[in-house]
This record gives C-alpha cells, structure tokens and sequence, in this order.
C-alpha cells in the first residue's frame, strides 16, 4: 500500500486554474494565477477552499 502523496492539484474555485499545493502547508497557499485562496494551514491537513483535482505524483 502506497503512503498518500504529500502534493495535491488543487482547482482554484475562482478561476479554475490548477495548482500544486503541499497536503500539509504552514502557510496560506495562493492562487498563483487570481490570487484565491486555496489552502490554508491547521496544524495537520489543509483546509481546502479549492477543489482537490488528483494527487500528484512524481
């Protein structure tokens, strides 16, 4: 059993653009295309305000 990936593609909800963003982020993760937000930190697993797309594998 593969461990779950520690990258997500994340759709952004405002402009649907799609982005890598780490599972477990410190900081707030930003759309790089809109500047959204799309990730904010919990001190575990992100709270998404995006769509989670895939993982991302290497």
């Amino acid at each position: 059993m593969r461990p779950p990936a520690p990258f997500w593609i994340v759709k952004c909800p405002d402009c649907s653009g799609e982005q890598a963003v780490f599972s477990r982020p410190s900081t707030v993760v930003n759309c790089s295309v809109c500047g959204a937000t799309l990730a904010t930190p919990t001190g575990g697993t992100a709270a998404l305000r995006g769509e989670k797309v895939r993982d991302a594998s290497a």
